[in-house]
């Protein structure tokens, strides 16, 4: 790394809070689309399995970016940098409560992720998993985004020292991303066949259904006929 890179790195981790909060931002920004775009593939994952692996392997660089901004809040105002501690920590709930599970469950929820990929659709015990972390993590998440969204526009848009780093450093993760999820997209066909075999076997089962029910004789009344009338007339006569 050159003197000049090592110093926008620097600059970048080191730009007091204003820096952080806005880079913090602008990556927010970020993943609340690619989530968004997450969240959609939920709603059809039979069909969307590709999209939702996909675009989960891509969230993983902004949201490690995500974490490591907010850690390093954290970390200085905790070690005592006049400038983090001058702007006070977060709300107490949010501190205590919400932050401890939005971190928690995120790490989670995309290392079980990533562990239904390794170890293929007989890894019940982990998707389990991965769904019970989904749960806890979008219920943490909703309470987290509602109590900064609307300062979110403000940081994002409004220009500042460091504005063009900050974005080229949330693309770079985004191009980590795509890499990510193209080098790992193989280890999704597994999942993508049982979702074709399971299909094809419905489709089995429903034609054998019915292939039995047309050969199977279907019971029938026996049929009364009027008596003939020269018949009767016969018999009465003799």
């Amino acid at each position: 790394m050159t003197w000049r890179a090592s110093r926008r790195v620097a600059r970048l981790f080191a730009g007091g809070t204003d820096g952080n909060e806005r880079l913090t931002a602008t990556t927010a920004a970020v993943l609340l689309v690619l989530l968004a775009v997450e969240g959609a593939t939920i709603l059809a994952l039979r069909t969307m399995l590709s999209v939702h692996v996909f675009v989960g392997m891509l969230l993983i660089p902004p949201v490690a970016l995500k974490l490591a901004s907010t850690g390093w809040r954290f970390a200085c105002y905790y070690r005592g940098r006049a400038e983090y501690v001058a702007k006070g920590p977060p709300a107490r709930l949010a501190r205590v409560v919400v932050a401890p599970l939005v971190v928690a469950s995120t790490v989670a929820l995309f290392a079980t992720g990533v562990a239904l990929l390794v170890v293929g659709p007989d890894g019940g015990f982990v998707l389990g998993l991965h769904k019970v972390s989904f749960v806890v993590w979008f219920v943490a998440l909703s309470v987290h985004v509602l109590s900064y969204v609307r300062r979110l526009p403000s940081l994002v848009r409004e220009p500042s020292r460091g504005t063009s780093l900050r974005r080229a450093v949330v693309l770079a993760t985004l191009g980590v991303g795509l890499v990510v999820a193209a080098l790992t997209e193989p280890l999704a066909h597994p999942w993508l066949h049982r979702g074709r075999d399971g299909q094809a076997r419905e489709r089995v089962r429903f034609t054998k259904t019915l292939s039995s029910a047309a050969r199977r004789p279907t019971a029938t009344a026996p049929v009364r006929t009027a008596a003939s009338p020269r018949l009767e007339t016969s018999t009465l006569g003799g």
